[in-house]
């Protein structure tokens, strides 16, 4: 990581600063407050004057008055806040793309922590929420790249994601809804995403028809190869069909390069597909001989990430009811250290030695990654407060679908203690009596309940008076 520059102190002090707000903010035990969130996220992004990062100095002015000009810079600095404009300035795109020093870092946590804020608000479908998900999405996609294990049909939900995402950016920069600094910064983010998702889609262009299928169930083998091995104790009887698969599909090779149809060798991608082959033979090798869960120098990073695992496959179980977004901070946080301690895209132990057990734990790290993504990617855009209400009424909604096909007792006076807290008809914060987002969705699910009711009444009605006519 290189060392920030001297133009750039100014920007990092303001960061750290910002950093230690949000940091501060996420303890809260209470519903967070939508308007305490903008007042960082503005402090973040406020664009006022521009002012220049470096002051060359006049040949028509003393020491002293050169002096005194940099003081007020710094002043101005200080009064006008702007750290991404400013940093955009003393970058081109080259470098803005890719974290190069502290301050990249430091930003990359601001930006991280708010968009998480925003999701956790409700703002979903505001730009600033896809920088989170723009990260995850790039953390994949270089795995992806990392393990070249991956079809077609993995990268299209990326591309349509990244597409959606795009389009929320792109809408708030028309719309002025929010600075062109932070969109000029997502939209940079965004273009070095495609740039890898189009790369990794390159990679597979280079396969022959021919060979398709068999990259395809070679990609497929190899998921279900370490996903066994994953296991604390992978069982002898899974991996033998897994492995008579691999041997049939060894078989289609002759002189070590699969045929085509007429016979002759594929001319091309041989060495893609059969370097999974490998890998996978290696991997079914490594279950064979592996007798405890991985090696003893790496079983403190295994513990770590099953740990990590185990609470992230809870959180999508129960997200709609436990799940904090900016929870996830801290996950993203141990996962990132986690990563960096691989050399050369493997765990070593103190010696430099490569031990036994790397599938598996990039198996949990990529998992992990994929379980954070679908998290952030099913984040609903109503507010925290607002959530138990949400939550009652799809409950409530629920039931009276039941009620109304199988029947049972039901009345509005069920729906009253939902109905009673809203004001003017909006549901209000308890806290300050702001309006927090999720009004619309609130209301299409009240709307749905209130119709159902109606229509149990109406069959309730038709039931009487049949029961009247048998009485005649």
């Amino acid at each position: 990581m290189s060392l920030v520059k001297q133009e750039e102190f100014a920007i990092l002090e303001k960061v750290i600063n910002i950093r230690n707000r949000l940091t501060a903010l996420k303890q809260k035990v209470d519903f967070i407050k939508t308007q305490d969130v903008m007042n960082i996220y503005h402090a973040m992004v406020k664009q006022g004057r521009r002012i220049p990062t470096t002051q060359p100095r006049p040949s028509s002015c003393n020491l002293a008055d050169f002096a005194l000009s940099r003081v007020l810079l710094a002043a101005m600095l200080l009064y006008h806040p702007q750290p991404v404009s400013l940093l955009i300035e003393v970058r081109d795109e080259e470098n803005f793309s890719q974290p190069s020093n502290r301050l990249d870092k430091t930003m990359s946590d601001v930006f991280s922590l708010l968009s998480l804020f925003f999701l956790r608000i409700g703002k979903t479908r505001e730009c600033p929420a896809t920088y989170c998900q723009i990260a995850s999405i790039r953390q994949l996609l270089d795995h992806m790249n990392e393990s070249s294990s991956f079809t077609d049909a993995d990268l299209k939900p990326f591309r349509a994601r990244l597409n959606e995402l795009r389009h929320i950016v792109v809408s708030d920069k028309e719309s002025g809804k929010h600075p062109e600094a932070m969109t000029m910064l997502l939209e940079r983010k965004l273009n070095a995403c495609d740039v890898v998702l189009t790369q990794l889609h390159e990679s597979l262009s280079v396969l022959s028809v021919e060979l398709v299928p068999i990259h395809q169930k070679l990609v497929a083998l190899r998921r279900h190869l370490v996903a066994l091995a994953a296991k604390q104790k992978p069982s002898k009887a899974d991996l033998k069909p897994l492995q008579e698969e691999l041997r049939k599909l060894d078989s289609k090779r002759v002189n070590d390069r699969f045929l085509g149809p007429d016979g002759t060798p594929v001319p091309s991608s041989q060495a893609l597909v059969v370097g999974i082959l490998e890998e996978c033979f290696e991997i079914a090798h490594e279950i064979e001989a592996r007798e405890k869960d991985v090696s003893f120098t790496l079983k403190a990073i295994y513990d770590r990430l099953m740990e990590i695992r185990g609470q992230l496959e809870s959180l999508v179980m129960t997200h709609r009811w436990t799940l904090r977004e900016t929870d996830l901070w801290n996950y993203e946080n141990a996962l990132r250290d986690i990563d960096k301690m691989r050399v050369d895209g493997k765990f070593v132990d103190s010696e430099g030695n490569k031990p036994q057990g790397q599938y598996v734990l990039l198996y949990l790290l990529r998992r992990c990654y994929g379980l954070i993504y679908r998290l952030l990617s099913s984040s609903e855009p109503v507010s925290e407060e607002l959530m138990p209400i949400a939550n009652k009424l799809s409950t409530v909604k629920k039931c009276l679908n039941e009620v109304l096909k199988y029947g049972g007792p039901f009345t509005a006076r069920d729906l009253y203690p939902i109905d009673q807290t809203r004001k003017d008809g909006k549901f209000i914060s308890s806290e300050d009596g702001s309006v927090p987002e999720g009004q619309g969705i609130l209301m299409a699910h009240l709307n749905e309940c209130h119709e159902l009711l109606e229509m149990l009444k109406e069959s309730m009605s038709d039931e009487e008076d049949d029961d009247n006519e048998n009485d005649e």
